[in-house]
């Protein structure tokens, strides 16, 4: 077994199982019309009948609700219990799942205070009579928080928290790894975990159907048919005149899994994009994987981060309220995620139904960060055009002798090449003869036609010219401007600048290659010399 060498390889070689799946989705509930205080008012008055508008009103709501939950936990014998302060929940329902013995249902109820958006009633005076009179506001107040912690035939473990205080704004968590692997049970297709993913499946094609399958519509019937089962702060009356919950999307994970066949390649991918990616958090950069355009108005913090915890590296990039990160899954696989915290980031809604769209964006980011990794540091794009011109050519059965990088002559016809690059009516055989011949030290009546001709035709199989449609013209192609650009430019910049510090002889002014390469010259020089005091 080799071992990879670059991004690329690993990637095209040492994979062995590839999922693209939505991971986490943390979703919010909420009523509508009660998100303001003039829908509260009408929920009040004109829905319930009452004459004013009030929080006193809503505290035998919430106690009705409070009593409602716990009434259904002793009668389902379920777990009431209160969270510490610390204490992660998803350890505890971890542990519940573990001794769960059913397929479906609700494994426990955990309580917390957090803070949260609620309604209030403000005592206020009329200026003109000083009469007083309650008024709605909306404000912000540490209320106890319900999670009903399930696990779904379909879904498998999710949970629901729902606010105890009005407008009752709750919160669903589910993940689509999860939702994938009850569906490979129903079919009776194995498979191996990794974590909440996958380490191994028979049947990629399957396991891919299934995860492209989990939609919007799936999803608002399971959390719908959970709604109906457990305690709800809402009477049967309220939800059929349609006080009912909507559901948005407050934070979604769209995972890109690539399994490697052994850590160490998981090892060599880390190492290489690490450290040729330090910059791909820059603006510039941003807007490629992001597909978004990134100006000098464009919010938040355009950065690339590297987080290790232990040994294990991660990669971050930010973009607005979003990011993609990159990390190694239990040494085993490499899990490459967007995680989109506001969907207006991407100009998409956050309702639910937003859902297939947003999907779209966050899977082609994980896709093109890969193409940045591969191309930054294995540039197999960059030497496949390389090759495109330095090699010899086999174009509709004719062969092109190559362009090869550094001869006179072919530097002679790039160079001449991008004289014509803005003509619009391009050039001909003598125009670029007439180019060529003095850079080569020649008069241009010493180079015959078919010379020129000869070299036209090479330049045209690489595909770096074109002929003009019926006419003895000549236009260079887009990629043609673009090598003739660069590879001169290399040439003239790079390469021959940096040959003058090879020679022997003493420079007038000795470059920073130039002190470069003599220093390290003297330290292979002294530890030649230590190595033979020491033999002596």
């Amino acid at each position: 077994m080799t071992i990879a060498r670059s991004v690329g390889e690993v990637l095209a070689d040492h994979v062995t199982l590839e999922v693209e799946s939505i991971d986490r989705l943390y979703l919010n509930l909420y009523v509508p019309i009660l998100q303001s205080e003039r829908g509260v008012a009408f929920f009040w008055r004109h829905h319930r009948g009452y004459q004013f508008a009030s929080s006193a009103l809503m505290a035998p709501m919430s106690n009705d609700f409070v009593a409602g939950i716990e009434r259904f936990a002793k009668e389902e014998h379920i777990d009431l219990i209160s969270f510490r302060k610390g204490q992660r929940k998803e350890d505890i329902a971890k542990e519940y799942l573990a001794k769960f013995p059913l397929e479906e249902g609700v494994l426990f109820i955990g309580k917390a205070q957090e803070k949260t958006r609620v309604v209030r009633t403000e005592r206020r005076r009329n200026p003109k009579t000083g009469a007083p009179y309650a008024w709605l506001v909306s404000s912000t107040a540490m209320v106890n928080h319900y999670y009903f912690y399930c696990v779904d035939r379909d879904f498998g473990p999710f949970f629901i928290k729902l606010g105890s205080y009005f407008p009752y704004n709750g919160k669903v968590c589910l993940n689509g790894h999860e939702y994938a692997k009850r569906q490979l049970a129903k079919r009776g297709i194995e498979y191996e975990a990794l974590d909440n993913g996958f380490l191994s499946c028979p049947d990629p094609e399957q396991l891919q159907e299934i995860c492209d399958g989990l939609s919007d519509h799936k999803i608002r019937r399971m959390i719908g048919k959970w709604l109906a089962r457990l305690p709800n702060p809402f009477l049967p009356k309220d939800r059929r005149a349609g006080f009912n919950y909507e559901i948005s999307i407050l934070q979604a994970e769209f995972a890109l899994t690539h399994v490697f066949d052994r850590p160490l390649s998981g090892r060599v991918f880390f190492e290489q994009v690490i450290r040729e990616n330090l910059d791909i958090g820059r603006p510039e950069q941003v807007q490629l994987i992001f597909d978004r355009r990134v100006t000098r108005r464009t919010p938040g913090r355009f950065r690339t981060r590297v987080i290790t915890d232990g040994v294990i590296p991660s990669l971050l990039v930010d973009y607005k309220h979003s990011k993609i990160k990159q990390y190694f899954k239990e040494a085993r696989a490499l899990r490459t995620e967007t995680v989109v915290n506001d969907t207006y980031d991407f100009a998409i809604g956050r309702k639910l139904q937003n859902l297939s769209e947003l999907r779209k964006v966050g899977f082609a980011a994980n896709r093109r960060l890969l193409d940045v990794q591969r191309i930054s540091h294995d540039c197999w794009i960059g030497e496949d055009n390389y090759h495109r011109i330095t090699h010899p050519a086999i174009v509709h059965g004719q062969r092109a002798p190559a362009l090869r990088f550094g001869n006179p002559r072919v530097t002679a016809l790039l160079s001449a090449l991008l004289a014509f690059r803005l003509l619009p009516r391009g050039f001909t055989n003598r125009d670029l003869r007439e180019h060529v011949a003095p850079l080569l030290g020649f008069d241009a009546e010493q180079m015959t036609p078919g010379m020129m001709t000869y070299d036209l035709r090479r330049l045209r199989l690489h595909g770096m010219i074109e002929r003009v449609p019926k006419s003895r013209r000549y236009q260079l192609t887009e990629f043609g401007s673009r090598a003739a650009v660069f590879l001169t430019r290399v040439y003239a910049r790079v390469l021959r600048p940096g040959s003058a510090a090879l020679g022997d002889g003493p420079s007038l002014s000795p470059s920073t290659l130039e002190k470069a390469l003599h220093a390290v010259d003297d330290a292979i020089d002294r530890l030649w010399q230590d190595q033979l005091a020491a033999v002596a």
